[in-house]
């Protein structure tokens, strides 16, 4: 696994990363979210090796990560960097020769990927020819083509729309099977929800939360039940240690003074008819998000 230790990054007087510490777990995909300017772009160079810390130390497997690791690593940058007059098959195989593939294997896994991310019709094409959303792809599949160990992706949906962004998060789901660890970088908070096995929230260059993701939401999750039911919830408001937060028709959220007060909602409920949903109420990463970096 990757794991990062007190990493310090400074400009001049600027504290741009302030002793951040998170770990990317094998066969394990890891959301690194923030706003902008929030430190993700700077640790993730520091990790490639293109920008160097200040202090702290990196990892991989428990011993300290060497250029030679690093070149094992598969990266996408957020600004666009391949070769815009290049044909797109004849640069994913030039990437995976310069990764010391022979011609045969790196024609073979060019294919391979094009395929997969839906671009085989596209492979002669040169890359300035691609929509915006082709070209992400393609980005993509550049950070594939050597097989990476560790793949680090700075905004790899940006540009995709819902069909891409679903061919693309299979694609990455089969390298985290395979135990590669993945971290990416997100402002699509939905989709790292829907994606991450780990959450990392930076901000003003300090981590705020991390962990698995479900940890996450029951750690931040206030203690709210959400019920719905075939007919009027109304007579919810009669129970005792009962609060309603908000209430409509059959459906209602509220609060409880204890778990027994709230297995007589459930009791009652059956008895008044059928109850369609009862359960708690977690909260989305939006919602975490904003909770800690306010």
């Amino acid at each position: 696994m990757l794991e990062l230790h007190d990493i310090t990054k400074r400009y001049g007087d600027r504290l741009v990363l302030d002793r951040v510490t998170f770990t990317v777990g094998r066969g394990r995909m890891t959301g690194f979210v923030g706003g902008n300017g929030a430190g993700k772009t700077t640790t993730m160079r520091i990790i490639l090796g293109v920008l160097a810390a200040d202090g702290g130390a990196i990892a991989l497997d428990g011993s300290p990560l060497t250029a030679a690791d690093r070149r094992r690593f598969g990266y996408m940058p957020e600004e666009r960097g391949l070769y815009p007059k290049m044909k797109v098959a004849e640069q994913l195989v030039y990437l995976a020769r310069l990764h010391g593939f022979g011609p045969a294997t790196a024609q073979r896994n060019a294919t391979a990927l094009l395929e997969r991310l839906d671009l085989g019709e596209r492979a002669n094409e040169p890359v300035e020819r691609l929509s915006l959303g082709n070209q992400q792809r393609a980005q993509i599949a550049a950070a594939l083509v050597h097989d990476p160990e560790v793949l680090i992706l700075d905004e790899p949906f940006s540009g995709l729309d819902p069909m891409a962004v679903d061919v693309v998060l299979n694609v990455l789901k089969e390298r985290t099977a395979a135990g590669v660890p993945v971290l990416f970088s997100s402002h699509q908070l939905d989709i790292v929800e829907r994606l991450c096995d780990d959450l990392v929230i930076i901000a003003a260059g300090e981590i705020r939360a991390d962990g698995p993701r479900e940890r996450l939401r029951r750690e931040h999750s206030e203690d709210r039940t959400e019920i719905l039911l075939s007919g009027d919830a109304g007579w919810l408001r009669e129970v005792p240690g009962i609060h309603v937060v908000d209430f409509d028709g059959g459906w209602a959220l509220f609060e409880s003074d204890s778990e027994e007060a709230r297995q007589a909602v459930l009791n009652r409920a059956l008895r008044h008819g059928d109850v369609v949903n009862f359960g708690r109420q977690q909260s989305t990463l939006a919602e975490i998000f904003k909770e800690v970096v306010k």
